[in-house]
């Protein structure tokens, strides 16, 4: 054996798979720092460099494989008993989308209320911070609405517009499931499409210790320690959360429905989370969070249908937890205490909105959406954003995680509820980093 080969089969060791993730984290934001304090310019370049091109390599594969998983998994539904039998596990599934969502932003809200993230700080957005805000389109229920199918269906790919992309996928999976046989050299390509699109995605997972130290040290150049050091009340708070959820909530749901303790499932999951954390993307995770699934027993046609659509729609990080927290911190920012209203409108924005955290815009949308909804002034709500953009990509590793999980935990809940669940005897995960199936 070579020993490229042997370096190779190393590295993709989960034990050293996690030492080179973190020594990349923290080796990334030590070069941050030092391109930082020196002024090295070229040293920032190179590491902004190296994690553009690590995410991009990403976002190459989010939309095609949004498409090919949604489409292959409507399909596949036709094995598990017809249009009623689809029709309720996508309502049962949703409706665990939603109350998963709740528990969430509740958390989010009682760690804001308890810890008081931005209470006493006078924090100044960066000029540079606040034109990048204000260039952005803010979120709200009209731009959702009518972004929802593209006028032109290249253009949702060309864009990278997941929303678009899944809106898309809905409408050709159904009108594949509806002709059946006739569509099947369709669905062939579509599920040979798929498998490609995993098999580049192998290659792309063993690059993130690399992609890790881009993007760490590009933000830690770019924004400092001290930004970091200001803004840890927010940080700290919405690693709790994420945290509490991740953590406590859903382990505790999967042993009540699932019979599914937290040894077995972290065993399962945690690499397709470590992954998910690095990455800060839930569709480059997609493929894993599929697989984890059904290594949890959940019914192969059901996963490949339920996954893809949480991968947009169920965002317990971004979309419940985040907003509630940041909403909490701006509005202490700007010396505007929430009232009682107010909270209710975080938690049902959370609930109704995790959609709009599907587009381009990510938590972007989700945010603004939540600030407007809670009545923020424009200016309030740009100045806030502006404040925080900076730690965003340490804040996202963690809602990221979170987000995957739930991915991956909803599908477990119906599948155990409908009997799609297989039981399963392991009590430890594989001994690999995550390969999608």
């Amino acid at each position: 054996m070579s020993l490229v080969v042997r370096a190779a089969r190393a590295w993709k060791a989960p034990r050293v798979f996690a030492l080179l993730t973190l020594a990349g984290l923290v080796l990334g934001a030590l070069l941050g720092i030092v391109a930082r304090v020196s002024g090295a310019d070229w040293l920032a370049s190179t590491l902004d460099t190296i994690g553009t091109v690590f995410t991009n390599l990403l976002q190459f594969t989010v939309a095609p494989l949004v498409f090919l998983a949604i489409v292959v998994g409507i399909v596949s539904l036709r094995d598990l008993g017809g249009g009623r039998t689809a029709a309720r596990l996508g309502g049962r599934t949703v409706a665990w989308f939603a109350g998963t969502s709740l528990i969430a932003v509740v958390v989010g809200l009682a760690i804001g209320l308890v810890f008081r993230p931005g209470e006493g700080l006078s924090l100044t957005a960066d000029p540079a911070d606040l034109a990048k805000v204000e260039g952005r389109t803010a979120g709200s229920w009209s731009a959702f609405l009518t972004d929802l199918v593209p006028a032109n269906p290249l253009a949702a790919f060309a864009e990278n517009n997941v929303l678009q992309v899944v809106v898309a996928a809905l409408l050709v999976g159904a009108a594949a499931y509806a002709l059946g046989e006739k569509a099947e050299p369709f669905v062939a390509f579509s599920r040979s499409a798929f498998e490609i699109v995993l098999t580049v995605i192998r290659g792309i997972i063993v690059l993130a210790p690399i992609g890790v130290l881009g993007l760490i040290g590009n933000a830690f150049a770019t924004y400092g320690s001290g930004v970091v050091g200001s803004l840890f009340g927010l940080i700290g708070t919405v690693y709790l959360g994420c945290a509490l959820v991740l953590f406590v909530v859903y382990p505790v749901l999967l042993r009540l429905v699932a019979g599914i303790g937290p040894r077995r499932f972290f065993g399962v999951t945690w690499p397709t989370l470590q992954f998910a954390f690095v990455s800060r993307s839930s569709g480059a995770s997609l493929p894993f969070s599929r697989q984890a699934a059904i290594d949890l027993g959940v019914e192969r046609n059901y996963a490949g249908f339920a996954v893809p659509l949480g991968s947009t729609t169920k965002m317990d990080g971004c979309a419940a937890v985040y907003p509630a927290l940041a909403t909490i911190f701006i509005a202490h920012l700007a010396g505007m205490p929430l009232a009682v209203w107010q909270y209710v409108v975080i938690a049902a924005v959370a609930v109704f909105g995790a959609l709009a955290t599907a587009g381009t815009t990510g938590w972007f949308t989700m945010l603004t959406l939540t600030l407007a909804a809670v009545g923020m002034p424009p200016a309030v709500i740009a100045a806030g954003i502006a404040v925080i953009i900076g730690i965003d990509p340490i804040m996202d590793m963690m809602r990221t995680a979170t987000n995957v999980a739930g991915q991956i935990t909803v599908p477990t809940l119906v599948a155990a509820q409908e009997g799609l669940l297989e039981e399963r005897t392991e009590e430890s995960g594989s001994d690999a980093v995550p390969q999608p199936a």
